[in-house]
C-alpha cells in the first residue's frame, strides 16, 4: 500500500517532461543499447539521447525502477529497449505512460534460449527464456540497429533521412569490426573457453568458439562446491586453456579456478558499461578481439 502511494506521488509531482520542452528526449533502457542508438542519431537536430541507467548499472539482471527512472521515462519521446527478457522491470511502469513509444532492438531476431537452471543453493530460477545479450555479436547489434534505425524512422518521420543515412555508415563500420574480427580468429585452434556468466552465447556462436562452461549462470549467482568441481573438471578433460572474466563483476570464484587449474585469466568485455562515445562498441570489441588472440593463440 505503502509502494503504491510512493509512485503515485511520484507520478503527481513529475513535470509534463518533454512534452513543454524543445528536443524530443530519445531514452535508452541501459548502455549498450545507448552507444546503438547514439550512433543512428548522430548531428540529428532536435533530439537529445539520454541512458536511464547509470553507466555503472551493467546488465539489467535484477534491477529496479527508482524514483528518477521515472522521471526520465516521463520525459521521454520514446523509450529504446533491448528486448528479449532484459527488461521485465518496466512492464508496469510502461503503462503508466501511454504516450510513450516503445522501440524494442531485438524485435524479430531469433534468440537463444537458455537451459533450465536452479542453483543448488538456492531457488533462484533463471529467468529468461531466452538469452537477450544479442549486441554482444557483432551481427546481432548490426540487427539490432536496423530495428532501432526503422523505429526511430516511424515514430519521427521527420528526421528519417538522417536516422537512415546515420544507421547505414555505422552498419558499414560494424561490417569492418566483423570482418576484421573473422580474420584475426582465423587461425586460432582451440577454441573452447569459460566465460564468466551467459553473457557470450552470441558472440561465441558467430566466432566459431565453444562455450565449454559458465562460472555464473546469472552474475551474483555463485556455483555451488559440486558445480564448481565440475568445471574444474571440465577444464582438464577438455583442455581448455582460457578462463575470461568480465571488467564488471568480481573475479573472486574465477580466481580460484585459475588457481586450481593453473589457467590464467582473460578479460573479455560485453559491452554493457564503458564510456559514453558512439565508438565505444567499436573500440571495445576491438580489444575484445586482441584479448582472444593472446589468449587463444
Amino acid at each position: 500500500m505503502l509502494a503504491g502511494i510512493k509512485w503515485l506521488l511520484v507520478l503527481f509531482t513529475i513535470s509534463a517532461g518533454l512534452y513543454g520542452s524543445e528536443k524530443k528526449v530519445i531514452l535508452c533502457s541501459f548502455y549498450p543499447m545507448y552507444i546503438l542508438t547514439q550512433n543512428i542519431t548522430k548531428d540529428v537536430s532536435g533530439v537529445a539521447v539520454e541512458c536511464m541507467t547509470s553507466v555503472e548499472t551493467g546488465c539489467l539482471h535484477d534491477y529496479q525502477l527508482t524514483p528518477q527512472d521515472m522521471k526520465k521515462l516521463n520525459s521521454a519521446y520514446v523509450l529504446v529497449v533491448n528486448g528479449g527478457g532484459m527488461e521485465t522491470f518496466l512492464n508496469k511502469a510502461i503503462a503508466q505512460f501511454p504516450r510513450l513509444k516503445i522501440v524494442e532492438a531485438s524485435k524479430g531476431i531469433q534468440l537463444i534460449e537458455t537451459e533450465g537452471h536452479q542453483r543448488e543453493s538456492d531457488d533462484d530460477h533463471h529467468e529468461h527464456q531466452f538469452n537477450p545479450h544479442v549486441w554482444v555479436s557483432v551481427s546481432g547489434a548490426i540487427l539490432q540497429v536496423e530495428n532501432i534505425c526503422k523505429g526511430l524512422m516511424a515514430v519521427d518521420s521527420g528526421n528519417a533521412q538522417k536516422y537512415r543515412l546515420n544507421a547505414d555508415r555505422f552498419i558499414k563500420s560494424l561490417e569492418e569490426l566483423k570482418s576484421k574480427m573473422h580474420q584475426g580468429l582465423s587461425g586460432i585452434s582451440d577454441r573452447n573457453i569459460i566465460t564468466f556468466h551467459e553473457a557470450f552465447p552470441y558472440f561465441a556462436r558467430e566466432f566459431n568458439l565453444n562455450v565449454a562452461a559458465v562460472i555464473e549462470r546469472e552474475a551474483g549467482s555463485e556455483p555451488s562446491a559440486r558445480e564448481l568441481a565440475e568445471i574444474i573438471k571440465l577444464i582438464k578433460e577438455k583442455k581448455v586453456e582460457a578462463i575470461f572474466i568480465e571488467p564488471q563483476y568480481p573475479a573472486k570464484t574465477a580466481q580460484m579456478i585459475s588457481r586450481e587449474t593453473g589457467k590464467k585469466l582473460y578479460t573479455l568485455d560485453p559491452i554493457v558499461t564503458g564510456p559514453f562515445h558512439p565508438d565505444a562498441y567499436i573500440s571495445i570489441m576491438e580489444k575484445n578481439l586482441m584479448v582472444l588472440q593472446e589468449a587463444l593463440r
